[in-house]
């Protein structure tokens, strides 16, 4: 399927530092990021997307992480074109994934990169989730294919995340993260460049301890290469 144009949200102007790309997790929107963006944001570009399926982006019915991983490929051609460099990526759970595919297959447009609780892909035991009741503003069909291809993942994930060449912070949520500690500190031994940081919050990070977060990542942005 051919890249849809993803629906954007913005802060800050450009500047003299690389612009900032956030990636939500599944279920989110652009606005999930409204917290952090605006402390990311005092220096710099930064924008955040709606994936397809979710918020104001189109809802095509299909939503292969390798087709998500085209449209933001898009947008962040898109940042380089008009920045002149690239941008530093900055992604949470299903976001994360999506980012790594990214930074493995166009590492001109990643610049660094940032994944919150995200672990390398292996199979598991398949949870149905159950829809929430009401209006959503997400596909909850997005929902659905995203969890099959995480319960039962491509088995080249390690090949892709071993070909991420960006220097990669890897935030760790801590005990209370449902994600596995072992595949996230996985994630961080097998990207080229890879550092992991610990922030007891769960799953959420950047939720629950805004300042944290954006505290580990302004100065990993700016940590010298």
């Amino acid at each position: 399927m051919v890249a849809v144009a993803l629906a954007t949200r913005r802060w800050g102007a450009p500047g003299a530092l690389p612009p900032v790309l956030l990636v939500h997790a599944t279920g989110e929107t652009s606005a999930d990021w409204t917290r952090v963006a605006g402390d990311l944001a005092r220096d710099r570009l930064v924008v955040a997307v709606d994936l397809r399926g979710h918020g104001a982006s189109p809802w095509t019915g299909s939503y292969a992480l390798t087709e998500l991983a085209d449209d933001l490929e898009a947008v962040a051609a898109t940042l380089a074109a008009e920045h002149g460099r690239p941008a530093d990526v900055v992604a949470h759970s299903l976001g994360g994934l999506v980012a790594c595919l990214l930074a493995s297959r166009r590492p001109d447009l990643v610049r660094r990169l940032v994944v919150e609780d995200v672990p390398v892909p292996h199979p598991r035991e398949p949870r149905p989730p159950t829809r929430p009741d009401g209006d959503l503003e997400f596909d909850w069909d997005a929902v659905l294919q995203v969890r099959a291809q995480i319960d039962d993942p491509d088995p080249g994930w390690p090949d892709v995340v071993a070909s991420v060449g960006a220097a990669t912070l890897v935030v760790w949520g801590g005990p209370d993260s449902p994600m596995p500690p072992e595949h996230v500190a996985e994630m961080a031994r097998t990207v080229a460049d890879g550092r992991l940081v610990r922030i007891d919050a769960g799953h959420l990070v950047h939720e629950r301890r805004p300042a944290a977060f954006t505290a580990a990542v302004r100065g990993f942005l700016a940590s010298p290469d």
